[in-house]
């Protein structure tokens, strides 16, 4: 009589990593890039992968001026926290000037604050669950700072 409770019982570990293992689509809505010169480019990343180059999901659309709308499709439900740049002159990487200032456009998830440096993943980290749609806004440090007429 013990056996069929058993089995639920070794069932259920497998259940709950399966739920967790659940994926979605994330829709990203980016404002406020300034021009239709090359991709803008979007990362999901995990804490221990926040502000470097290797996150395991992304996603990049043609640049246009205005808003800019991304989809990441089957991303695992988590917290991740989203970076994205606009790559004018499509080389791949955020170019730097001056102390290594941005000259493309760079937008976090949150529009967390940027204080002379990068934000922080406290300030720029979100929980992903299932189908969400998020908007952020880029921002550019140098040059216009957004389309012309804004």
């Amino acid at each position: 009589m013990k056996r069929p409770l058993r089995a639920p019982a070794l069932l259920a570990p497998a259940l709950v990593f399966a739920a967790s293992a659940h994926a979605g689509t994330l829709t990203v809505e980016i404002t406020n890039v300034r021009n239709g010169a090359g991709m803008v480019h979007i990362d999901a990343c995990t804490q221990a992968q926040f502000l470097k180059e290797d996150c395991h999901y992304d996603a990049s659309v043609s640049a246009r001026p205005g808003m800019v709308v991304l989809t990441i499709h089957d991303i695992p439900d988590g917290v991740y926290a989203f970076q994205a740049f606009h790559d004018e002159n499509r080389n791949g990487k955020v170019d730097r000037g001056l102390f290594g200032i941005p000259k493309e456009g760079i937008a976090f998830s949150n529009d967390a604050p940027i204080h002379f440096g990068p934000p922080s993943w406290k300030d720029a980290h979100i929980a992903v669950s299932g189908t969400k749609t998020i908007r952020m806004k880029m921002r550019y440090l140098t040059g216009a700072s957004g389309p012309a007429g804004n």
